[in-house]
């Protein structure tokens, strides 16, 4: 069983391009924000109702369900409340726009993965680097049919964690796949101080 999330909601061309990518290698249940959660990190919903529903967007071979709160919320209602078993791996993406260096702990993508490693789920975060909503995910869906087809043949720690992302090119011009360390990287910020419309200050 392959569980599926992201950050994007499960409206993105991306999770629609995974599910496609790995739909002939398992039983696969996407279980997903029903809005975009970019850059909540590890976040849980606290204090406020959590809302679960099915709906039919892939398809009647895969379930899948929307869910109120962050990626991190999908994971965990999906373990409690979903499936009748552990998943043999989780996948989250495939993300709109890279997520290496520091994205990696503001990013809701690799949260929703590491969340499923802490459960005991081997687990891919997966990005591409393209923001936009017109991306091509071709190389990105062969390649990820291509690791998930290995992982799943092999004995794998349960707590496995893997950021895996793909450049914007077409297949062809991929030349494989290659393990790195996590880079170390600051954004530089510059923050704007405005005047809103009470004649108060705000920083945008």
């Amino acid at each position: 069983m392959i569980l599926i999330t992201n950050d994007d909601s499960i409206h993105a061309p991306g999770i629609r391009a995974l599910v496609e990518a790995v739909a002939s290698l398992g039983e696969v249940v996407v279980v997903a924000p029903d809005k975009p959660q970019s850059g909540m990190g590890h976040a849980i919903t606290i204090g406020s109702p959590l809302r679960l529903a099915k709906v039919s967007l892939f398809g009647a071979a895969v379930e899948s369900y929307t869910c109120s709160g962050t990626p991190v919320d999908c994971v965990k209602l999906a373990v409690d409340r979903v499936l009748h078993r552990k998943p043999d791996i989780c996948l989250s993406g495939i993300n709109h726009g890279a997520n290496h260096s520091i994205n990696v702990i503001y990013s809701g993508t690799m949260s929703a993965a590491l969340e499923a490693s802490i459960e005991g789920i081997p687990s891919l975060g997966l990005s591409l680097l393209d923001p936009s909503v017109e991306a091509d995910f071709a190389g990105a869906q062969k390649y990820t049919k291509l690791l998930v087809e290995s992982l799943l043949n092999k004995k794998l720690d349960k707590h496995l964690c893997l950021n895996v992302n793909f450049p914007a090119v077409p297949p062809e011009l991929i030349k494989g796949v290659k393990t790195c360390r996590q880079a170390y990287a600051k954004y530089e910020e510059d923050f704007e101080e405005r005047i809103d419309p009470a004649g108060k200050n705000i920083t945008g």
